[in-house]
């Protein structure tokens, strides 16, 4: 916003009574309208009411529409090819190079657009292990932005720690800026765009505020692994004993809703550390998808929905009543929810814990044919997270129909990882090996059938099978091997019946269950042929068979 009337806003006076010394012109940004310095929730919920940012519902969540994109505009990233890091960066779909030069224009021009404007930052860390953490500034343009930034990323702890703060590495988003194809070389008037040698990202062209969560992911995941920490797209929780279960997988598998188990505590629901020192969040906060969200099957998340604090993008209400309706998606499936972790109330205060003891790699079969639970050995657990198979569920990502598609993201999160996929997975390997961990693989998609024609796996049975695995009672029972797979699949498990232990037995056609199990198999092997020759030839032999 750009107040050319100098007109005092709710949170004027309290703007800069939590500064850092360290400038906004250190950044190259001057000639700002109002700068405000680490406003807590209140305040930015004052300044996004007067600034029109959106609306209070029922319950005091702050809802607001993201505008043209609902969800991730994932053609739109780049990554500046510069010498001190192009050597590490595995260049290709997700990574896209973009010229240093382009870059500085694009800079130059964004620093131009923000002059006379108002502009919003919030001085925070990514990662709760204070050895691995990085401090970020983020610098928005829109107070909800702000608002987001504090749900996710930690707080810096008072005003002196805030005064003394000096960003490793700093992060603009404004949205009201386009870039300009032609003379960007952008692939559309959209852009995330990361220079790991400048220590800078920016986004223009979207509201969609889970662009500013996932950059810094992908910040982590340059870093750390360069100092051997595992970075991962993964929730976690502990159980009472302390043994802790991490979960990978894609947006829609099931990560949030699994992680946030009454009977364990969370550690985190998507963005995950591994040092030798045990697991720790890279964040402060949970970015849950809310359509047709069920107060019974999910309750810990449906009362996040209804608390002050809580941001809804995109969540359909009604404006008499301030009522919402999480089942209505006329704006988008993706609808989500941004809200501090301690909001769930068996969450861990430090973000926390030791090493896992479970593995578990979660895909959604679209096709119908996967068990819903499997058992791996290493060598397969690093086949299936160099894979990373799911079906994308509409909404995640822009420009998706409503049917699911089959996908292999690498590592459970391709879009997010810059180095090459071998590189993550040697990584994982050593610590699987050095702890002992036991691996799993969970299908959360459908039985009896295909998309259309069968049934979705229900949260009851999955969450009996994942209980029976963490408390080690699948330890105790028989197993038979996958024709397909090769692994292990058991034959029973108290309150799951056989039509979903044994997919095959549900399906009315035996012969097309067969057709339809050895079709994917090989869309596996087609997939893996890109990354076969940077993978020892164990892993390589880990997967499926061709009939």
């Amino acid at each position: 916003m750009i107040n050319l009337l100098d007109i005092k806003t709710p949170a004027t006076p309290e703007s800069k009574a939590v500064k850092s010394s360290f400038g906004l012109e250190n950044h190259g940004l001057q000639n700002l309208g109002g700068v405000y310095w680490n406003l807590n929730t209140p305040a930015l919920y004052e300044e996004a009411l007067f600034r029109k940012e959106g609306r209070i519902a029922q319950g005091g969540p702050f809802v607001c529409s993201t505008g043209k994109h609902t969800a991730r505009a994932a053609n739109d990233k780049f990554v500046v090819k510069e010498p001190g890091s192009e050597d590490h960066v595995w260049w290709g779909q997700y990574n896209r190079p973009y010229t240093p030069e382009k870059f500085g224009v694009l800079y130059a021009r964004l620093q131009g657009f923000l002059q006379g404007h108002d502009v919003f930052v919030q001085d925070c860390y990514v990662g709760a292990d204070p050895e691995h953490r990085i401090a970020v500034r983020v610098i928005t343009e829109y107070a909800w932005h702000s608002l987001f930034a504090r749900n996710m990323f930690l707080p810096v702890e008072n005003p002196d720690e805030s005064a003394r703060f000096v960003p490793e590495f700093t992060l603009i988003c404004a949205p009201s800026f386009q870039g300009m194809p032609e003379i960007d070389s952008t692939a559309t008037k959209t852009f995330i765009v990361l220079s790991f040698d400048q220590k800078i990202a920016i986004i223009g062209g979207t509201g969609y505020a889970g662009e500013i969560k996932k950059s810094m992911f992908t910040v982590m995941n340059y870093i750390l692994p360069l100092k051997g920490v595992m970075s991962m797209h993964c929730s976690a929780n502990v159980g009472r004993d302390g043994a802790v279960a991490i979960f990978f997988g894609l947006s829609g598998t099931g990560k949030t809703t699994l992680s946030a188990d009454p009977n364990r505590n969370l550690i985190g629901d998507d963005e995950h550390g591994w040092s030798d020192a045990g697991v720790f969040n890279h964040e402060n906060g949970c970015y849950a998808k809310v359509i047709s969200l069920s107060e019974t099957a999910e309750p810990e998340i449906y009362a996040c929905t209804h608390r002050f604090g809580t941001i809804l993008e995109n969540v359909v209400y009604d404006p008499v009543s301030r009522v919402l309706d999480l089942d209505d998606d006329r704006h988008t499936e993706n609808t989500r929810a941004s809200y501090p972790m301690d909001f769930i109330g068996n969450s861990v205060p430090s973000k926390r814990a030791g090493h896992p003891r479970d593995i578990v790699m979660l895909t959604c079969d679209a096709s119908g044919v996967m068990p819903p639970i499997a058992r791996l050995s290493t060598e397969q657990a690093l086949y299936h997270f160099i894979s990373g198979y799911t079906a994308k569920v509409s909404g995640t990502e822009m420009d998706m129909n409503k049917e699911p598609t089959i996908t292999f993201s690498t590592c459970f999160g391709g879009p997010f990882m810059v180095h090459h996929p071998g590189f993550y997975a040697d990584l994982l390997k050593r610590k699987i090996d050095r702890y002992g961990v036991r691996c799993w693989l969970v299908n959360t998609g459908w039985v009896g059938g295909p998309y259309r024609v069968g049934k979705r796996i229900s949260i009851r049975h999955t969450r009996a099978l994942l209980n029976a695995a963490l408390d080690g009672k699948l330890d105790q029972v028989a197993y038979r091997k996958d024709p397909v797979f090769g692994f292990e699949v058991p034959t029973e498990c108290e309150g799951v019946p056989q039509g979903v232990l044994n997919p095959e037995s549900s399906w009315p056609d035996q012969k097309a269950y067969w057709d339809r199990y050895f079709e994917l198999g090989s869309r596996f092997i087609d997939n893996f042929k890109k990354f076969a020759d940077g993978c020892p030839p164990e892993v390589a032999a880990a997967g499926p068979k061709r009939r």
